[in-house]
């Protein structure tokens, strides 16, 4: 399993801000995925659609999944899910559904988070909220998930 995780932040990408919620993110994977993990990598980004979705495109022949933290709000610099939008080629809405009901239960505010999940060929992505607490929240209920989403992508079926 190949995984990127993509910390979208104007301020940490600048570093006026620690990444926090892209350090829990990779923290939980290795916890949890360890022996399956063949290569995992962190970087992050401003909140640029043009640098998000360049992003993407740049690593989609490298990894199996694309994880986003950040960008998922309502400000009119929270653009991560419409560039998800434009890579993807394939939406799976079950996921960022799943993700924001079961958010739902530990928190009221996660009905506000605009998370989107897509395949583009062979790469899934989905959007994790930008708070350390939702992305470990997200990390979690994903972690189960994602063997199978790979074995589907790769047509090797259930």
């Amino acid at each position: 399993m190949k995984i990127l995780v993509i910390t979208v932040s104007d301020r940490a990408s600048k570093g006026i801000y620690e990444d926090k919620s892209g350090a829990i993110i990779v923290e939980k994977l290795n916890e949890n995925l360890k022996d399956k993990i063949k290569n995992i990598e962190k970087i992050i980004i401003p909140d640029e659609y043009d640098i998000i979705l360049n992003t993407l495109n740049e690593n989609k022949e490298k990894f199996d999944i694309i994880i986003t933290t950040g960008g998922t709000g309502l400000s009119q610099r929270d653009v991560t899910p419409e560039a998800t939008m434009q890579f993807c080629k394939k939406e799976v809405r079950g996921i960022s559904d799943y993700l924001r009901q079961e958010s739902i239960k530990d928190t009221i505010f996660a009905t506000l988070s605009r998370g989107y999940a897509g395949i583009n060929d062979n790469v899934f992505v989905v959007n994790f909220p930008g708070s350390r607490k939702g992305a470990e929240y997200c990390t979690n209920l994903m972690i189960p998930l994602m063997e199978h989403i790979i074995s589907m992508m790769k047509g090797e079926g259930h």
